[in-house]
């Protein structure tokens, strides 16, 4: 897939109501740059000094979408969310993360999974788009999420069978809202939504796997700097 086309902006306003996420940010707020899937800045992310009290954690719910739950913990293992940012930060809608470093750069995953949701003809994933749940950004291919996930500030039921929910934040929440306090500059979709702090951007400083929790559903826990 050419990169050009993995880029093409999806994300547009049919109405103030229906939202479309796409794979990537819009425009040119990003330096155009290709960073490996796991840059040397991640190989000591053990070494990283984490802050508990920006800390998040998301449960994965397999029993809606099981193979997009393997794959974002395949990511998190291999420390591919290790320097990635949230690049976009939506008021009343989502907060998206999951393809730049906080240079800028480009970090992408080659593997693409199917869309595990009802308009793709996968009936199985009934979890709703409310506030906290985690799901995959696509282009308008509906096969095409790779590594790019958005996590939901409110429930927005008109993403519900159109994308493939996946997990909820079940713990600090808070810490998600915290990314609207950065000064946002205005987007490719006319809307204030690209973190605009060049010198302490919406950092995934690392990702881990922890212990499941009492339901069994496995958990990553993101650790944040901003």
């Amino acid at each position: 897939m050419k990169l050009g086309k993995i880029l093409k902006c999806v994300f547009s306003t049919v109405c103030a109501s229906v939202m479309v996420l796409s794979m990537a940010s819009c425009g040119n707020e990003h330096t155009k740059k290709t960073a490996s899937s796991k840059s040397s800045s991640t190989a000591d992310s053990s070494d990283v000094k984490v802050d508990e009290s920006k800390s998040f954690i998301i449960a994965l719910y397999p029993e809606y979408a099981p193979e997009s739950c393997e794959h974002f913990e395949e990511l998190v293992k291999k420390g591919f969310y290790d320097g990635l940012t949230f690049h976009r930060v939506y008021p009343s809608f989502m907060a998206q993360a999951g393809v730049y470093t906080a240079n800028g750069e480009i970090r992408m995953d080659s593997k693409t999974i199917k869309g595990e949701f009802s308009q793709n003809g996968y009936t199985k994933n009934t979890l709703k788009h409310e506030r906290g749940v985690v799901s995959m950004a696509r282009s308008d291919n509906p096969n095409s999420a790779s590594s790019q996930f958005f996590i939901c500030y409110m429930d927005r039921n008109d993403l519900d069978g159109r994308y493939a929910a996946f997990g909820k934040v079940t713990k600090g929440m808070e810490v998600v809202d915290g990314f609207l306090e950065i000064p946002r500059a205005m987007g490719s979709t006319g809307v204030d939504e690209v973190p605009t702090t060049p010198t302490k951007p919406i950092t995934i400083l690392k990702a881990e796997m922890i212990d499941d929790d009492s339901d069994g559903h496995h958990q990553a826990k993101f650790y944040m700097q901003y």
